[in-house]
């Protein structure tokens, strides 16, 4: 078991700094950079290729399905929504630690945000890609898409306001156009300093380009903390409300096991929940690859253990308050529906994701396991797959037996369906070894201002007295 361990409180000058090993600005500009410079290494193709053999799968079934049609999954009557829709609440889900790290944790002036808050502004973009593909696929006419916004036609026809598609469509698009500004404006510096630090023309113009003229002058950092504050301001709503509408898709049927007011919160808890799960995946890969250690320290991965701690316990009491809700409506079929999920054909789905959901994070009860990174790694994986089996049991398990027995039916998934899923985490994955290999994947600038360095009031870095130098450290860092 791997222990690294600066989260104790040091009773003198107070918690240990947030980055380890005696780094100064240039050290951190050092180490952040290294990774875009320097020549590509074994182990990122080790992690590229099979995403990229995933991708295309993802390919092949796309292609496969626009050509023979959606027949090529196994929905059938009643299950009309399968895999699909599971993959899309998902991946959405998936999108939402990004943007609260970024920006609700900035406004609270969280300042161990620092070192994890550029990869999962990217892990966002690209779960939110993912996520945009199945409402665009699983309509049938994926070259109709565009029917879904409400655009000017020569038909005089209007898609239906009332439906939950059109509200899925502004709700996630919004919230990618805004998480996309978010992650680009908060890049620029560091842009800025890789176009400065480039010796080839090609790489200079390339970075040059993206960073926009930025030079690093008061002006320059008076605008960007400026729109930083203000992109901050609108994404910290859209983490509420992107997947609160996500929820309705469901919560505006009259399906029993659907039909429930508790969806709305339920379903941001368990985003949160699983967000942070694949931020801790990838970053214990991230932090190994590229000898981030000292950057991405135990401290981090100790607060993200306690905020997978709070949202996986909200989800479990969700769990507990539907059978609850179900036993005191007096309704038989939503108490029916909900026996049959515990009890039913699709028993298995649902232990797995009380297992793995309500069962796995409760290690981090204890402090040796929430500074170990091998057992964050574990409990990230299998919280990735119990929140996969999460929307899989909503869906389906309300879907296959409805009101009348007669029209029960199971689902099987196909060799496609399976497929597309595989497919959907190699786009995930290809898209984030780009940006590993091409971008800095910690934001610098942002962890150069938690060094004790960046006080004003700093007693002269290194030459400082220990003691001097952790009781001057920056507030977030004590």
């Amino acid at each position: 078991m791997e222990v690294i361990d600066n989260v104790s409180h040091e009773p003198v000058v107070g918690r240990a700094p947030l980055i380890l090993g005696g780094h100064d600005f240039h050290s951190i500009t050092e180490a952040v950079a290294r990774p875009a410079e320097r020549a590509t290494p074994l182990a990122w193709w080790f992690f590229f290729l099979p995403s990229l053999a995933m991708l295309g799968l993802l390919g092949l079934s796309v292609a496969w399905l626009v050509w023979e049609g959606i027949g090529i999954w196994g929905l059938n009557q009643p299950v009309g929504w399968a895999f699909d829709i599971t993959n899309f609440v998902f991946w959405i889900g998936i999108g939402h630690a990004g943007t609260l790290i970024s920006a609700v944790l900035f406004l609270f002036r969280q300042k161990w945000r620092t070192s994890i808050n550029r990869a999962a502004e990217a892990m966002t973009i690209f779960a939110v890609m993912c996520a945009l593909l199945f409402p665009g696929i699983h309509i049938g006419r994926p070259w109709l898409a565009y029917w879904m916004a409400p655009l000017p036609n020569q038909m005089g026809t209007w898609p239906g306001f009332r439906s939950p598609l059109l509200w899925d469509f502004f709700a996630v698009s919004t919230y990618g156009t805004v998480s996309a500004l978010f992650w680009y404006v908060g890049l620029i510096p560091d842009l800025a300093t890789l176009r400065d630090r480039a010796t080839t023309k090609i790489r200079r113009y390339a970075y040059g380009f993206f960073a926009l003229g930025w030079r690093g002058s008061a002006r320059n950092w008076q605008h960007y903390e400026m729109a930083y504050l203000i992109l901050a301001g609108i994404a910290t709503p859209l983490v509420l409300s992107v997947h609160s509408i996500v929820s309705m898709d469901f919560a505006v049927a009259q399906l029993p096991g659907w039909h429930t007011t508790i969806f709305p919160p339920y379903f941001v808890a368990g985003a949160i929940f699983s967000g942070f799960a694949m931020v801790v995946t990838l970053m214990v890969i991230t932090r190994k690859a590229l000898g981030l250690e000292h950057i991405l320290t135990a401290f981090h991965f100790d607060r993200m253990a306690r905020i997978m701690l709070l949202t996986g316990s909200i989800v479990g009491y969700a769990y507990a308050m539907e059978f609850f809700i179900a036993w005191f409506s007096r309704n038989p079929y939503e108490q029916f529906t909900f026996i049959n999920r515990a009890f039913g054909p699709y028993w298995w789905a649902y232990w797995t994701m009380i297992t793995c959901n309500v069962l796995s994070p409760q290690v981090f009860w204890f402090k040796r396991a929430r500074t170990s990174i091998v057992i964050h790694f574990i409990v990230s994986i299998f919280v990735n797959i119990g929140m996969w089996f999460e929307r899989f049991v909503i869906i389906v398990t309300s879907l296959h037996r409805d009101f009348l027995p007669s029209s029960w039916g199971m689902f099987y998934p196909t060799i496609w369906d399976v497929m597309l899923l595989i497919g959907s985490f190699g786009l995930f994955f290809t898209m984030f070894c780009l940006f590993v290999r091409f971008l800095p994947v910690v934001a610098a600038a942002e962890v150069k201002s938690v060094l004790p360095a960046a006080d004003p009031h700093h007693a002269g870095g290194r030459h400082a007295t220990p003691a001097i130098a952790g009781r001057l450290a920056p507030e977030g860092a004590r």
